[in-house]
């Protein structure tokens, strides 16, 4: 029988938000020094100055942690591509050109990309509410990133998916030393090019 899905507690309140980034601050800064083995839920309570208890209620496992991590850091970057628009017009070379930031990002800190794919690809049932929030927020970044007109979108979020499902993929596999960031990158280039096609007729 799967898992069944456990829910986080929410932050309501300022107090509440601000305990929670707290949280969120100290498994980032302990994964991207050390990686996924270094996110202990004891240290990262004792770094973010709550109670283990608490930091339980909040997330009730590793795997959600560095998931919400992940949600947090989709997020800055969906940020940093809307304070710095894309100068391409074509929607394939956009999204190529956001893809390539988040690359560079994941050169910066490895340890830390390395942390929250392995949190991605653990992920078991129990987590779904959190796989799939970081599946939606990955997915309105690509969006975001192609700048395809609303018109255009529901004919194309196969592509998107395909080019979602690419880039994890892909990082997963660079961050193993299975393939080449040169590697990484022709892939990522190759599925962007499917926004550029025309979509197949429903069948």
């Amino acid at each position: 029988m799967p898992p069944r899905p456990v829910s986080a507690a929410p932050a309501r309140t300022e107090r509440q938000r601000a305990r929670r980034r707290r949280i969120l601050d100290a498994a980032t800064a302990l994964a991207a020094e050390g990686g996924f083995e270094a996110v202990q839920m004891r240290e990262v309570a004792e770094t973010a100055q709550v109670a283990l208890g608490t930091l339980y209620r909040y997330f009730p496992s590793k795997i959600h942690l560095l998931l919400a991590v992940l949600q947090d850091q989709l997020g800055r970057l969906r940020d940093t591509l809307r304070e710095r628009p894309l100068p391409e017009r074509d929607p394939a070379r956009r999204l190529a050109h956001a893809l390539e930031r988040a690359f560079r990002s994941h050169r910066r800190e490895p340890r830390l990309a390395e942390a929250m794919m392995r949190a991605l690809q653990f992920a078991d049932a129990s987590a779904k509410t959190e796989v799939g929030a970081v599946s939606r927020l990955t997915t309105e970044l690509l969006l975001d990133a192609s700048g395809l007109p609303e018109s255009e979108v529901a004919a194309h979020l196969s592509a998107i998916r395909v080019i979602r499902h690419t880039w994890h993929a892909t990082l997963l596999q660079w961050l193993s030393g299975t393939i080449t960031l040169a590697e990484a990158r022709t892939d990522v280039e190759t599925a962007c090019r499917l926004v550029g096609c025309p979509p197949s007729p429903p069948r």
